[in-house]
C-alpha cells in the first residue's frame, strides 16, 4: 500500500486495488491495533474516493435518443442519478 500516494490523485482502479489490500489486511487480523486504525482510516478515505469517482462516471452517462424511425439522433444526459 502506498501511504505517500495522495488518494485524490488516484484512478478509480488504483483506489479499488488498494482498498482491497486494506480490507484483506484487516480481515487477516495480523496487524497491530494502531496499524489497524490507520488502515481503517485509509480504507474509509479510499472508499469515499471510489464513490466520488463512480458518481462522476454516472453523471457522464448519456442516454441515446432515437427519432421516430428508430435512428440515433444524439444523446441526452441521464436524469435522476
Amino acid at each position: 500500500m502506498s501511504d505517500t500516494k495522495a488518494i485524490a490523485a488516484m484512478s478509480f482502479e488504483d483506489a479499488i486495488r488498494e482498498l482491497e489490500q486494506v480490507v484483506g489486511a484487516l480481515d487477516r487480523g495480523d496487524v497491530a491495533l494502531e496499524e489497524s486504525i490507520k488502515l481503517y482510516e485509509r480504507g474509509a478515505a479510499l472508499k469515499a474516493h471510489c464513490e466520488t469517482k463512480l458518481k462522476e462516471a454516472e453523471e457522464k452517462v448519456a442516454q441515446i435518443t432515437l427519432d421516430s424511425s428508430g435512428q440515433p439522433t444524439g444523446t441526452t444526459p441521464v436524469e435522476g442519478l
